[in-house]
């Protein structure tokens, strides 16, 4: 059946837009004030606007405002508050920097923050003061800021072509796209350089050096250019927004989807800005890609660096980074384009490698070549493709000379090996030890030590081995041919040997991080204890990075140290800002970070599915080199399995917390429930007693007055049992309960129970049956004496008055006494069997149960426990009825036995 669109649907805002506004109503509002260059009068407009507001009687607050020493701007900060700047000690100097904590605690309607791209002093909290006012806007304040175009990211190559500058001080661009206004501060360039000249700029020796450099008319013109297309884009873009929050209909621009492939040369950076550029112009999402090929593992450390500060960058200007391998680079790029909807894809023009040089190919030629569907952008160089770099990457001065040196030495290990083999025998293909030479250096050395190798081999071969020996001159053209093919094949065997070492290196590498991962989720997968965790995340960590880690989890709102590999209980001042900046926003921070990277440690948050639970610092071994990519996403790996470990074991903890206080609570309603049962009808029964006898005294015959005190007097004695039971199963819990281990005559506690039961209950019938020549056993006799009356009493509970309640001792097997006690009462379901003994568990529950509190067995368990017996009920006993308790005493040492005992029938 197919879908119809009610009118009403067809105007109705998508969901996305009112989450984006949602999203954006929770913090404050960015303005800024945009110019093409410096002393077009951003600031001065700024301040122009924030008076006006404060004459309306808004909260007006300065955080930073830099006059520069212009008159007309100073003036203007007259009558508006100035938050003290924060001052910083660095290479004996002082410098005055923003203070963000003193502005959150403010707390004004409005900040004004002038150069949003600048790069803060080393020690604060964040490394760029866009970043310090993300954290403003974060408190939900409001906030205006100033910035020159030139300052974009992405614009930074685009602005060295046109002024011959390299800008230092950038923001991603994505930090001006979330701004909620842009505000152009447009000035023609023929006026901003008449001010110039006026020196209302900057001072007049300083503005003749910039009018010589950077502002010229040509400059001025293509950066206004660019400061006018960035802001229509943005209200372009803002148009849009809101036509969607409205459900108004298109037609709306088709999405676009891009993709820029990264390499690992000095375009990488330039194809990277170009990328974000166009993504921007077309308000598109976009993809950064690097593909290794599969046999040509890249070791180069220069390589791998601007590889990863490439995609870094990307990653900074809001791009998805993905890292491919594949054998054909050209046919992966399109395929993962293919499966992704790539609609352009952005790729640097590419050195041909050496092979493909003489076919005319490269990369960017063949992607050209064979894309179908989307198209593909070329990023031309601004040099000559032969000024960059040589696919050919020399490694450091360190392993030259470590690999010139081996050469060296492996060419004359080889010299003096042929002329040994020389002179015992004549070998034809004496070259094979040169071979063997330029093999070992490949496989030890690498690539450069094997061709050092090959071609220090062709000329010892040929000065020590050729005729005319001990020269280089070569007598027959045969020689010359074979010395020539013993160089080729030297050193393409010496490159391939080389390339197999890095790879295998390589290969290592990964297969490290790859065991490490296998190895660390085994071994976590078997904790259940949180220190257990800890310490295997700290000394995983540890290795995996070579150096060392510290961890740090949350606990009473506030970050502490929990563990650490090497142990370390300290931490310096920019680390602690670093974890908790980090364990605050979820995010990296500290070392090799855009967040406080003074910071010693990186730290990376431990997020669970409730929240971050802490994070996990590491110190690289090597501090100079970036944590190579595998490395990275296996600590990352490693945090995120951890915090799902630790949030685990806290559940653990909580379930055994929770299950505890639901079984307190449990015997916390039991016990009410008898104390409301069991308490009330003897009370009951007391307080009507006691009534009568004051209110009618004489005038009751003498038999109804003794009648009522012997309901007093019974009652009062099941209340004080009750009461001693609870105290003794009390003393059971807590194991205060005081055993002595005395000689004991079983029997004697037998019949002193069973005399004292007869008293309270002269109507039943108790008969005990004790053998001849039993044990003595170590106990307690008073004790032994109360579970035998306890266990009479159950039984008379729970059977007819007319039955007989049967005590009988015998000895047991193995040694020891059995005493059992049977009844012939209605017995025990078979599923209770093994809960007759628990705290307040009675097996007969309703309004006629036999009055007790549901301790005389759990007491008696207790008491038998702490002797060292055992205590088990049987039911049924006879004809489907019938419960028999019974108890196993061990005999004590040196047993000693009673006299013979008659008996007993009552």
């Amino acid at each position: 059946m197919a879908n119809t669109l009610r009118p009403e649907d067809a105007r109705r805002p998508p969901a996305k837009a009112f989450l984006e506004l949602a999203a954006n109503e929770r913090r404050g509002k960015l303005k800024v004030f945009l110019g093409m260059a410096p002393g077009v009068g951003k600031t001065y407009a700024m301040l122009s606007a924030a008076r006006a507001l404060k004459r309306e009687r808004l909260d007006v607050v300065v955080g930073v405002v830099e006059t520069h020493g212009r008159s007309e701007t100073a003036a203007l900060l007259d009558g508006l508050d100035v938050l003290p700047r924060r001052t910083v000690s660095y290479r004996n100097r002082t410098l005055m920097e923003f203070d963000i904590d003193a502005a959150i605690a403010r707390r004004p309607a409005l900040l004004l923050v002038d150069e949003f791209a600048h790069t803060n002093a080393p020690g604060l909290v964040h490394p760029k003061r866009y970043q310090d006012v993300e954290g403003v806007l974060q408190a939900g304040i409001d906030v205006w800021t100033t910035l020159n175009i030139q300052h974009l990211e992405s614009l930074t190559d685009v602005v060295e072509r046109i002024a011959g500058i390299t800008v230092r001080e950038t923001i991603p661009d994505k930090v001006l796209e979330r701004a909620d206004e842009i505000v152009v501060v447009d000035l023609p360039p023929e006026d901003l350089i008449q001010r110039l000249k006026e020196g209302k700029v900057y001072l007049p020796d300083n503005a003749r050096r910039a009018m010589d450099q950077f502002f010229q008319m040509g400059n001025l013109t293509a950066l206004r250019e660019l400061a006018l297309r960035r802001t229509a884009d943005r209200v372009d873009e803002q148009m849009l927004s809101q036509l969607r929050r409205q459900g108004i209909e298109g037609p709306w621009p088709t999405a676009e989807r891009l993709m820029v492939c990264v390499g690992d040369d000095e375009l990488a950076e330039p194809v990277v800005r170009a990328a974000a550029r166009m993504a921007t112009a077309l308000k598109s999402d976009w993809i950064a890609v690097h593909v290794v090929q599969s046999e040509r593992e890249q070791t180069d450390r220069g390589s791998v660096r601007r590889m990863e500060k490439a995609m870094r960058l990307a990653d900074r200007l809001g791009a998805t980074t993905v890292r491919l391998r594949a054998k054909d680079l050209t046919a992966e790029v399109l395929a993962y384009a293919k499966r992704n909807n790539i609609t352009q894809i952005i790729v640097g023009r590419s050195r041909p490698q050496l092979l493909d040089r003489w076919r005319g190919k490269s990369f960017s030629t063949e992607l050209v070549a064979e894309a179908v569907g989307p198209s593909v952008t070329v990023v031309a160089p601004d040099a000559p493709l032969a000024a960059l770099s040589s696919p050919w990457h020399l490694p450091d001065i360190g392993e030259l000379w470590s690999g010139g040196i081996a050469a060296v030495v492996a060419v004359a290990g080889g010299v003096l090996a042929g002329r040994m083999l020389e002179k015992i025998t004549q070998l034809p293909n004496l070259s094979m030890v040169f071979l063997f030479a330029v093999l070992v250096c490949a496989l030890r050395f690498g690539t450069y030590s094997a061709v050092a190798a090959a071609v220090l081999s062709f000329l010892a071969f040929n000065f020590f081995f050729i005729d005319p020996r001990y020269t280089l001159t070569i007598a027959s053209p045969y020689e010359l041919f074979g010395l020539l093919i013993f160089l080729v094949v030297a050193a393409a065997t010496g490159g391939l040997a080389g390339r197999l070492r890095e790879q295998a290196n390589a290969t290592r590498e990964r297969a490290e991080a790859t065991q490490a991962l296998y190895e660390f989720s085994g071994k976590l997968s078997a904790t259940t204890e949180i220190d257990d965790v800890l310490w295997l995340l700290a000394a995983q960590s540890a290795t995996l990075v070579k150096g060392k880690s510290i961890i740090l989890l949350e606990r009473a709102n506030e970050l502490s140290i929990a563990g650490g590999w090497p142990p370390d209980d300290t931490l310096g001042t920019a680390d602690w800002a670093a974890a908790r900046w980090a364990h605050r926003n979820g995010e990296p921070a500290g070392y090799l970070t855009e967040t406080m990277p003074s910071a010693a440690f990186q730290f990376r948050p431990l997020i669970a599915s409730a929240g971050p639970v802490g994070v996990l610092g590491v110190v690289p071994g090597d501090a100079d080199e970036a944590l190579p990519s595998a490395t990275g996403s296996a600590l990352q790996s490693f945090a995120d399995q951890a915090a799902v470990a630790i949030e685990r074991t806290r559940l653990f903890e909580q379930a055994a917390k929770a299950a505890t206080a639901a079984e307190s609570e449990r015997l916390r309603g039991v016990l009410l429930s008898s104390i409301s049962h069991d308490l009330r009808t003897p009370l009951a029964s007391i307080l009507g007693s006691a009534t009568s006898l004051r209110q009618l005294g004489d005038r009751m015959r003498k038999q109804d007055r003794a009648d009522l005190l012997a309901t007093i007097e019974e009652e009062a004695t099941r209340l004080s049992t009750f009461v001693s039971n609870l105290l003794d199963m009390t003393k059971v819990e807590t194991g205060l309960l005081d055993i002595r281990r005395d000689w004991v005559d079983v029997a004697d506690a037998v019949r002193g129970a069973a005399a004292r039961a007869r008293k309270i209950f002269p109507a039943r019938h108790i008969e005990t049956v004790i053998a001849a020549n039993l044990p003595l056993i170590r106990g307690d006799a008073a004790m032994l004496e109360q579970v035998m009356f306890n266990l009479i009493d159950n039984a008379h509970k729970y059977s007819p008055p007319e039955s007989v309640t049967r005590v009988s001792i015998t000895p047991a097997t193995g040694g020891g006494l059995h005493v059992r006690v049977t009844d012939d009462g209605i017995g025990i379901p078979p599923e209770a069997l093994n809960k007759v003994f628990d705290k307040f568990y009675r097996a007969h529950v309703g309004d006629g149960r036999a009055p007790g509190t549901g301790l005389g067995l759990s007491i008696c368990a207790g008491i038998v426990s702490a002797m060292g017996g055992t205590i088990s009920a049987q039911s049924p006993i006879a004809d489907g009825k019938g419960t028999e308790i019974s108890i196993l005493l061990p005999a004590g040492e040196e047993s000693v036995s009673t006299k013979m005992a008659p008996k007993d029938t009552a």
